[in-house]
């Protein structure tokens, strides 16, 4: 399923959450205003990066492979293969994701993110996840909300500030999901190197970003009301489901998935 868009207008000059994430995972989609930002976080952020993003697809592979075929992505990013749809439909072709960012940036690469098997089907939407109710709107015209769907925000909660009601957005998109769904998300923390943490706050925020880590209790707030699929609320090279963890590698995301009763 395609959508036809219009070029969307990319202000260059400022950084962007989004591109600076495609820089610290060494993509190409970034410009001079989003690498001075990445360039002054710690190198560990780097490695953060990467680890999140291999949680993405661990987890995305264990969903597909129980049988989950309905995948709502919100915070989308830059298309950094393998994308999620690309995991999922090559163990079950038939799958149905939904990507929304609002970064204009990433939908430039929507046609990327649109291919998909002759069965399945992906979509894209331009919204911001502050506004959960246009994007469940719009994920109705192509995920079916009586059959379980996996909802994944992966990196992104740390974006939303206290103030922009973060648990109030998550339960919001959480209620609207059917019994049998999963959560899927990622959160960044201060809680293994708080001596960082200040550093990567005020890199951010001289950049415009706004940046808000949250504790181990914190995160587990966007859980709540979930049954935890193990190991639980854990850091990213901690989530394993097939082979057990390898040795633990120190990590600033915590990442859990979690099943709608």
């Amino acid at each position: 399923m395609t959508t036809g868009t219009p070029k969307p207008q990319i202000d260059t000059s400022k950084p962007h959450s989004a591109r600076v994430y495609d820089y610290l995972l060494g993509g190409r989609d970034h410009f001079a205003a989003d690498r001075q930002v990445g360039a002054l976080l710690p190198e560990k952020s780097r490695r953060d990066a990467r680890l999140n993003r291999a949680f993405m697809q661990r987890a995305a592979a264990w969903l597909a492979s129980e049988g989950v075929d309905q995948y709502l992505d919100i915070g989308t990013g830059i298309p950094t293969e393998p994308n999620l749809h690309q995991i999922v439909q090559r163990i079950n072709p038939k799958s149905r994701v939904v990507y929304t960012d609002h970064d204009p940036i990433v939908l430039q690469h929507a046609e990327s993110l649109l291919a998909s098997t002759a069965d399945g089907a992906t979509d894209y939407i331009e919204a911001d996840i502050r506004e959960p109710l246009v994007i469940l709107e719009h994920a109705r015209a192509t995920l079916d909300f009586s059959r379980p769907i996996a909802l994944s925000v992966i990196a992104l909660m740390h974006f939303i500030t206290d103030g922009q009601d973060p648990y109030g957005i998550t339960r919001t998109l959480v209620d609207a999901l059917p019994s049998g769904s999963y959560l899927v998300l990622t959160q960044g923390t201060a809680d293994f190197h708080p001596q960082l943490a200040g550093q990567v706050t005020g890199t951010y925020t001289k950049g415009g970003i706004a940046l808000r880590l949250r504790a181990h209790a914190e995160v587990a707030r966007f859980f709540e009301g979930l049954a935890f699929v193990a190991p639980g609320l854990v850091t990213a090279p901690q989530w394993y489901q097939e082979a057990p963890a390898p040795a633990d590698e120190d990590c600033s995301f915590y990442v859990g998935v979690a099943r709608v009763p």
